[in-house]
């Protein structure tokens, strides 16, 4: 045996020593695969061999390391443009001929950036080093060749080949492919949450040919090989095979590989083999880390440095003419030209590199560094806002871009999906059809009703709660006109709640889809009472008669409800997770919590454009996680097949064995009655799965060979699984192949969406009418049902079943058995397969599910809408329930005149779009000439608004290149476009082109996997932490627990972030100019000689020291309005929408009062001391203090919100100002040779003089800036301006009214 793996292995690598072996399958295309080879005794040749091409297990997220951190940082850091000017500043100076100052002092700025810089990005790095070393030293078990057995390794140190030995609740060190496991099905139990954020189990099962071992399997009978596809990062798909001695190949798929980082659950033993280690495994193929996306106010930054590159172009220019022609003028040498007779045209050309030199500080050298500050500062805010804590889920918002937070402030579209965004996702069971008779469950909706109650109950003691904290806060304050007016939520809101909801939330962050309202179904009496009516004969009749009973439909719809899904049963309490560390390792200890998040931190930070490709919409949006992640494809051959067939008997006794395969038992998959508890993929399958519960059909255990269910009034029926064909964005439906207990025959169930399965039917008239006349009752009236249940806002499916003759099932078993074992066109060829299975079906029923539309949606939505926001609402359910929900949410208003786009081709698209366009325009243009009566009494008469609503298909036509532009003019003039049945891969195109086209701000919101793809392609991606797991949130920028949140993050944090930073950038361009310019205005005055009149210590220290930290703490605490204004009023946010605060006009007046403020500070002390013998320094040390002070007033006009860190911030600065200058003036006797500026400041210190200068200066600098901000709020108010007044006057108000309570109580 080990001699046949040996020959095996060298015919299949090559001498070339790839890890990935390209091999030419017949008729395939040629692709790159891996194999992996055992770490065993009889492999140790071939082993050794390729187990040094394989990546080892040890994981290295840092970028640096020790002996390279300084030259890889320092060069990163130069591919900052900023960085090289200033660089090519220092080289510059250490040309003798240029030499504006002394070589060492032009380095210290640049020293200091780089310093600052490379400091961050040190600690952040070694904080990563920390956190590989505590995950490389994680211990497990791996089996020892030589030992011959399992002994305990670091994961630094697994490998691929090596057999890896689980206990239950342990963490997965590679992934692995599984080979046995202690459960009896061959079962096991994996939680995912460390991966994607999903809490519920999911099932991974033993390699077919391992799964009936009785005993531990032995890793030295192990004489397989492996070939799987090479390392990727698509978590939703692995192919493969395990090839035997006998050269039988078995296929491998995603549920036989357990994925690092996982959790194993409710098995007690796991043997696996490792297929991949370290970098090479999915979850670190997704981790990208943090994404780096340019903001909108950035990219304009780098138009305005080119701006002032120019200016310091144009100036240096002048400065090298002017001294040009002073040499013309004055052909003896200079003193500084140590005697060397320059002609002007030299002189001039050297003197513009010396102005260079000496005006570098007009480029900001420490913008970059202080908007690095300033962003982490209001991420810093953003994330301990507790408006956006949500106390029932115990999640706050969290911030995975940290460069575009002032994004926020400018968003124009707002691209939103439906379930699970603008719904709850908590899918309640409303109402059914079966047979065409539809059910109303009344019950169940009075029900609802009454959780309805309670939840209103609980939100008006919040808000009493809030009301009160109002009153003992007198900053906040409240108004009874709007809802948004309301002061911060207090810190017991995050700390008190009633004990039932504390259960709730207990239960929940265990099992998911698992509340009340989800799970408690009232099922409707004429339906309960038809159910018990089944019996075994009913199945008989059907067979003699032809005719199938209602009370057979009925048995199989809930069988069908039951079974159809991946639903795991088990019991929600699990044991914390295991993980050993060895007590000799020293790994640097850390809280429990922060362990908990290790794998959180390394998991997929972005979805593989693969797996967001491959999500769809179907039965539910939510149903898109399960597109490809369910390819339980279990082949049972027709041999084996026929002797099973041949030896079932009556259903009678079918029903007998059932019985007995169903012995009491503990263990996973199965508990006591009382105790079942389901585990869901998604809300759908649970909902469907508690609702046949609650008429008494049980899903009661499930295991990869059978699913057992508890059908009251038949007894206990055990299905023979066989196939589950997993739901897809492209079939919109999943199905599960079985043998029915009863009928004793195979049987497909199926369920999907509405609009697949109604096509899907069977056409073909049997020749008998009553069987005709039922199939076609059945289906058209609960086609008429499903378009009830839509109108209703409901999600609908249809349940639909096959029964297959043997024959049809073997010959459809031989497509399906080669399309599972192809590795190059594998999904094709079952897509095909599934399709070529499920057709010619019979209408079972439909369901209609209500997904609760979430707390605050409507007045979000109609708040976007006043801030001059677009929306649109993109998701796959059909037309029908998003119109609905578009209603309910405010997206629709009453009065809109909705228009459908739905064509079958490009033609008909394109003439419906013009046709659309016309009608719009004739009632736009109708209502302009007819319905504008003057001074009518009738009130004010509503305008013509619009929306529209296109499906998928013609979705795909409408974004045709060469139809894209008519759509676009189409939906601006619109009021909102819902897109129904649209892909995941349509929504990105969307957003992607209404980004591109109308180069326009967008926002892309969404929960799950099939929103990933546009949440990447928005400027600004916003993730839901819902009931879809985490795939969102881990690609989104921001994440947010509900969508009402958006209120908050866009109209206050948006706005501040960018009114903030705007600002505070253009006071950078601002006084950097200002002070530049005085050096500027003094060349005039030396013979454009490029001589400074202040001290290059003096000089070098202003910007860098003295005037740097103040603009930053204007730019993280500056409130031009204050939370409850901006909130109240929307329309506020259209400023920043228009980019108001950073308009080129403001960047050129910002300019223009920069050279003003200069002329006036540089003029009055040049008047004041001219024709007196004061010397160069003593010149330079008043118009140094005066614009100084200028400066930092200047910045206290420009402050809408001044408080006690403002103040202490300015007065810090100006004593480091004068503490500076005044020990350089005291010993600083030759530090700034051939001149110094000892005892310079003392001086003047003594001098009235100079304080007259200093004041009178400062005074007359800012009185343009400070008339012009009284006109400003006084004359020509802007709309933030009267909104700030009105904020004064409520204060004001609102402080008289707590007076006078105040003095009424103590008078009381």
């Amino acid at each position: 045996m080990a001699e046949w793996a040996r020959c095996k292995w060298q015919r299949m690598f090559s001498a070339e020593g790839n890890n990935d072996v390209t091999f030419q399958q017949p008729g395939k295309t040629t692709s790159k695969h891996r194999i992996v080879i055992p770490c065993l005794g009889h492999f140790k040749e071939e082993y050794e061999k390729v187990s040094r091409l394989y990546k080892t297990n040890r994981i290295r997220t840092t970028k640096y390391r020790i002996w390279n951190f300084l030259p890889k940082n320092i060069f990163e850091q130069f591919h900052r443009a900023a960085n090289l000017y200033f660089l090519f500043i220092v080289l510059l100076n250490w040309v003798p001929v240029v030499e504006a100052f002394r070589k060492e002092i032009t380095m210290i700025p640049l020293v200091v950036v780089l310093t600052i810089i490379a400091v961050k990005d040190g600690v952040e790095d070694y904080a990563k080093y920390q956190l590989d070393k505590q995950i490389n030293n994680i211990v497990t078990q791996v089996y020892c060749r030589h030992k011959k057995a399992y002994v305990e390794k670091y994961w630094k140190d697994v490998k691929v080949g090596d057999f890896i030995r689980l206990l239950c609740n342990e963490e997965i060190p590679a992934d692995m492919v599984l080979i046995y496991t202690s459960d009896g099905d061959g079962v096991c139990h994996i939680e995912t949450a460390s991966l994607d954020g999903e809490t519920n189990l999911k099932q991974r099962q033993v390699v077919r040919g391992f799964g009936e071992q009785e005993t531990e399997v032995d890793p030295e009978h192990f004489v397989s090989t492996i070939e799987c596809e090479a390392p990727n990062n698509d978590l939703t798909r692995f192919r493969g095979f395990i090839e035997h001695p006998d050269q039988e190949r078995v296929g491998l798929s995603k549920d036989n590989l357990l994925m690092r980082g996982c959790t194993i659950r409710n098995t007690t033993v796991v043997v696996g083999l490792v297929v991949y280690a370290g970098h090479e495994t999915k979850a670190m193929l997704n981790n990208t880390g943090l994404r780096y996306k340019r903001s909108k106010l950035e990219k304009s930054v780098n138009r305005d440095i080119i701006w002032s590159v120019l200016l310091l172009f144009v100036m240096c220019l002048t400065g090298a003419v002017g001294h040009g022609f002073w040499l013309g003028a004055h052909p003896d040498p200079p003193l500084y030209s140590s005697g060397r007779q320059l002609s002007p045209e030299l002189g001039g050309f050297i003197m513009f590199w010396t102005m260079i030199i000496l005006l570098q500080v007009l480029i900001p050298i420490s913008l970059y560094v202080s908007i690095e500050f300033v962003k982490l500062g209001q991420i810093y805010f953003i994330r301990n806002d507790l408006d956006l804590y949500d106390e029932p889920t115990d999640t706050r918002i969290r911030c995975g871009s940290l460069n575009i937070a002032e994004d926020l402030g400018q968003i124009e579209y707002v691209f939103s999906d439906k379930t699970g965004t603008l719904t709850e996702n908590k899918m309640v069971f409303r109402r059914c059809s079966i047979a065409g008779m539809e059910y109303g469950h009344e019950e169940n909706a009075k029900r609802l009703e009454s959780y309805l109650e309670y939840y209103e109950e609980e939100e008006e003691e919040e808000g009493l709660r809030a009301s009160y904290s109002s009153l003992r806060h007198p900053s906040k304050f409240t108004t009874s006109k709007s809802g948004y007016f309301q002061s911060a939520k207090s810190l017991s809101r995050l700390f008190s709640s009633t004990s039932g909801l504390r259960a709730s939330v207990s239960r929940t962050t265990q099992m998911a889809f698992s509340s009340p309202i989800e799970t408690d179904v009232v099922p409707d009496e004429r339906l309960e009472k038809k159910l018990r009516r089944v019996t075994f004969k009913s199945y008989t009749t059907s067979e003699v008669i032809g005719l199938t009973p209602e009370t057979v439909y009925i048995a199989e719809f809930f069988i069908a409800l039951a079974v159809c899904n991946t639903v795991v049963v088990s019991s929600p309490d699990q044991p914390p997770r295991k993980r050993r560390w060895n007590p000799k390792t020293r790994v640097p200890t850390s809280h429990l919590m922060d362990l908990k998040h290790i794998f959180h931190k390394l998991s997929a930070r972005k979805i593989s454009p693969t797996s967001a490709r491959s999500s769809g919409t179907g039965e539910s949006e939510s149903d898109s996680l399960r597109s490809h992640k369910l390819s339980i494809f279990r082949v049972k051959f027709p041999s084996s097949l026929s002797d099973r067939s041949s030896s079932s008997g009556s259903p009678t006794s079918s029903i007998a064995s059932a019985h007995a395969e169903m012995s009491p038992r503990t263990g996973p998959g199965s508990s006591p009655e009382g105790d079942l508890f389901y585990e869901a993929e998604s809300p759908d399958e649970a909902a469907l799965v508690y609702a046949a519960k609650a008429y008494q059909c049980r899903l009661q255990s499930r295991s990869p060979e059978v699913v057992t269910v508890n059908l009251e009034p038949l007894g206990l029926l055990t299905f023979q699984l066989l196939h589950i064909l997993p739901f897809d964005s492209v079939r919109k439906r999943m199905s599960i192949v079985v043998r029915h207990p009863i009928l004793n025959h195979i049987v497909l169930y199926t369920k999907g969406a509405d609009s697949v399965i109604m096509d899907l039917l069977e056409k073909e008239q049997t020749g008998i009418k009553k069987i005709d006349a039922q199939m076609q009752r059945i289906k058209s009236r609960t086609q008429m049902h499903l378009d009830e249940y839509a109108a209703q806002g409901l999600r609908t499916l249809c349940v639909a079943m096959k029964v297959l003759s043997d024959e049809e099932y073997n010959e459809w078993l031989k497509g399906h058995y080669a399309a599972e074992h192809s590795i190059e066109c594998r999904d094709d060829m079952l897509l095909e397969s599934m399709q070529r299975l499920e057709n010619k079906l019979t209408l079972l029923g439909a369901t209609g599910i209500e997904d609760r539309l979430q707390e605050g949606v409507p007045e979000t939505i109609d708040a976007l809408r006043k801030a001059g926001i677009k929306i649109w609402m993109l998701t796959g359910d059909k037309s029908e329930t998003a119109i609905n929900i578009a209603h309910s949410c405010k997206l629709l208003a009453p009065t809109d005149t909705i228009f459908v786009l739905q064509s079958d081709h490009l033609d008909s698209c394109s003439l419906n779009i013009d046709k659309i366009l016309d009608e719009i325009k004739w009632k736009e243009n109708y209502e302009a000439n007819h319905l504008r009566v003057p001074n009518s009494s009738l009130g004010p008469i509503p305008q013509f608004t619009a929306s529209l609503v296109v499906d998928g298909a013609t979705l795909e036509f409408a974004l045709h290149d060469s139809m894209a532009r008519k759509f676009l003019q189409l939906t601006a003039r619109v009021r909102a476009v819902i897109c129904c049945r649209a892909t995941p891969l349509q929504k990105s195109k969307v957003v992607g082109k209404i980004r591109k086209e109308l180069k326009v701000m967008t926002m892309a919101v969404g929960d799950g996997a099939n929103d990933v793809s546009m949440i990447q392609v928005a400027n600004v991606g916003i993730g839901i932490c819902g009931q879809e797991g985490m795939q969102a949130v881990l690609a989104s920028d921001f994440a947010i627990s509900r969508f009402r949140h958006l209120n908050k993050l866009l109209f206050v944090h948006g706005h501040w972030c960018y009114t903030r930073l705007a600002n505070m950038i253009l006071y950078f361009f601002y006084k950097n100019l200002a002070y530049v310019n005085l050096l500027f205005w003094f060349q005039f005055f030396c013979g454009f000689s490029g001589t400074a009149m202040t001290d290059y210590w003096s000089l070098i220290f202003f910007n860098l020291l003295f005037t740097s930290v103040p603009p930053v703490i204007y730019g993280v605490l500056e409130k031009d309005v204050s939370a409850e204004v901006l909130l109240y009023l929307p329309e506020l946010y259209k400023a920043s929408q228009r980019n108001e605060p950073y308009l080129f006009s403001t960047f050129i007046i910002n300019l223009l009062d920069a050279f003003y403020q200069s002329l006036v500070c540089f003029f009055i002390p040049y008047w004041t001391y001219s024709g007196s013998d004061i010397d160069l320094y003593s010149f330079g040390c008043p118009i140094n203090t005066s614009m100084f002070f200028t400066i930092l007033l200047h910045l206290v006009i420009e402050s809408k919100y001044v408080n006690v860190v403002h103040f202490s911030i300015l007065a810090g600065s100006v004593l480091l100002f004068f503490s500076v200058i005044g020990t350089l003036g005291a010993t600083c006797l030759f530090c700034n040779p051939p001149a110094n500026p000892y005892w310079v400041l003392q001086t003047h210190l003594s001098s009235p003089r100079f304080y007259l200068v200093c004041t009178l200066a400062t005074l007359l600098a800012l009185l343009p800036r400070y008339l012009f901000r009284v006109l400003q709020t006084t004359v020509f108010p802007t709309p933030l301006i009267k909104a700030k007044n009105l904020e004064g006057r409520v204060l004001t108000g609102r402080r008289s009214l707590l007076r006078n309570a105040s003095v009424a109580h103590r008078d009381g």
